[in-house]
């Protein structure tokens, strides 16, 4: 067995390649920039690790022909992961990582005659799509007005369609920290509100705080999107299939928000206005920089809930005797918090 991983040092891609090298057997080549080879001492001294010099951003993600051609044939799961995920990046940053590096990985892939291509996509896919997203679905119509969420949807395109190996999609929903060691490596999502909770903190516990109707969310912590993918990758029968890796029932955002309150000892948050509440807050005078020193991107704000819920009975089905399953979130909101307090705070 022998795999070949991009992305193999970012946040997803480094828990991937440690749940490789803890349970399955083979070389493991990680691309890697030149002079960043450094980066794959997190993984120890193991010998399976092979760095393989390149650039998402190039033809053939630039990886030197020869070793192309040594290695035709040998590999048996190619992993992409390589992406920027920052929805506060441009498009054309988005288009240059996403899309381009998603074409050049298909092209390695295929120069490889890769057994499986899996490719990481991402619940942003759908966009803005409103009702059932199922697990059979892809290109429904839906408002793409986002960069990111443009970028996903084409990259997930080139996938399906310039891919002449078989190949799987995996599609994460908003991915916390490890349920287990609360390991995260930037602040994002539910993250970014977390200064605001521990402000509001010093209020008293039993004073509800009042805020808009946010819609539901979606979150997973990063071990169960690993665990996922390595057990679903494996499994045989599966390839030309897109797989949900989200919580299959939907999560309202406030309930979330308040799983990390109950931890700080804040005030739980009560959903109670129209969420128009929220867009006439933004225009007062000040608001902007009061965001800003909380840390919160205006444009996320918009974004706060999906419009979709995420069917995927295809995963829970692929999963089924595992032992693999989405914690709640109560189970582990303690240990994102002491986390992100220790680390990103």
């Amino acid at each position: 067995m022998a795999y070949f991983v991009t992305g193999a040092t970012g946040f997803i891609g480094r828990f991937l390649v440690a749940r490789l090298l803890e349970k399955r057997k083979g070389d493991i080549h990680v691309l890697v920039r030149e002079g960043s080879e450094g980066k794959l001492k997190r993984f120890g001294a193991s010998k399976r690790i092979k760095a393989v010099r390149g650039d998402l951003g190039e033809p053939g993600l630039g990886i030197d022909p020869a070793w192309i051609e040594a290695h035709a044939g040998s590999i048996d799961h190619m992993f992409h992961l390589a992406a920027i995920y920052d929805m506060t990046a441009d498009e054309e940053r988005n288009e240059r990582l996403n899309n381009g590096g998603t074409r050049h990985a298909v092209q390695v892939a295929n120069a490889l005659a890769a057994r499986h291509l899996h490719h990481t996509s991402s619940v942003a896919a759908a966009g803005m799509y409103r009702g059932t997203f199922t697990e059979a679905m892809f290109d429904e119509g839906q408002d793409l007005d986002h960069p990111y969420h443009r970028t996903k949807f084409e990259s997930e395109r080139i996938a399906r369609e310039e891919s002449e190996v078989p190949w799987r999609v995996y599609r994460p929903s908003m991915v916390l920290g490890h349920s287990k060691t609360g390991e995260m490596d930037k602040v994002d999502g539910p993250y970014y509100l977390f200064k605001t909770i521990r402000l509001s903190a010093k209020l008293p516990s039993v004073l509800p705080m009042l805020v808009p109707r946010l819609g539901n969310t979606n979150v997973v912590p990063v071990d169960f999107v690993v665990d996922a993918m390595d057990h679903i990758a494996h499994a045989p029968g599966l390839d030309g299939q897109a797989f949900h890796l989200v919580n299959p029932e939907p999560q309202p955002t406030v309930e979330v928000v308040n799983a990390f309150a109950r931890v700080a000892g804040a005030p739980q948050m009560t959903g109670v206005l129209p969420k128009a509440a929220l867009t006439a807050a933004l225009k007062v005078p000040g608001a902007s920089k009061v965001l800003d020193d909380l840390g919160i991107p205006p444009s996320v704000l918009d974004y706060a809930g999906f419009t979709a819920t995420f069917d995927a009975r295809k995963t829970t089905k692929a999963l089924a005797g595992s032992g693999i399953a989405v914690p709640p979130i109560d189970a582990y909101a303690d240990v994102l918090w002491r986390y992100w307090e220790a680390n990103l705070a």
